[in-house]
């Protein structure tokens, strides 16, 4: 959904181009507001229990949908504690951050993808967002195209497992 009006004076937005990019900002001479529509930050979590990577499938996925343990970053929190947090929440594990894998561009939802190794203990008790989970042994693990796959298949390189 398109922004319509500015959020700082309530006069309509146009585009016009800002810093060499077409951008929506306030067309009120008095207003410099812009919307520069900037990436989410996003932490993603390859959570490792006993030696397999616990694949999820969120509430309203297609049954064959899994992905990674994920979620958007809270005010005054670092992405460590972020994907920390997240693997509490969703799996009700104690992780420990054993790396960080890398950073993804997630151009489809305009996000910043942060991936790391987490390694996760206790017991799983599912969360609220999530319908089920997988355990599935790394050398058997496939990384999809999109999202949050690049990293799953950049972490199976550093182990050995991909080309």
């Amino acid at each position: 959904m398109r922004m319509k009006y500015c959020p700082q004076c309530g006069g309509e937005l146009g585009e016009s181009l800002i810093d060499g990019r077409m951008r929506l900002g306030c067309t009120e001479a008095a207003c410099d507001y812009v919307f520069w529509n900037n990436p989410t930050p996003v932490v993603a979590a390859i959570v490792e229990r006993e030696g397999s990577v616990i694949l999820v499938r969120n509430k309203g996925w297609p049954e064959k949908m899994y992905g990674l343990v994920s979620g958007f970053l809270e005010e005054g929190e670092t992405p460590d504690q972020a994907v920390l947090r997240e693997v509490r929440e969703e799996l009700c594990l104690e992780g420990e951050i054993a790396g960080f894998v890398g950073y993804y561009s997630f151009f489809e939802m305009n996000q910043l993808i942060l991936a790391f190794h987490v390694k996760g203990r206790g017991e799983i008790v599912l969360g609220d967002e999530l319908q089920e989970y997988r355990a599935v042994p790394p050398e058997r693990l496939k990384p999809w195209r999109y999202g949050t796959g690049f990293a799953v298949l950049d972490w199976l390189r550093s182990r050995g497992l991909r080309d």
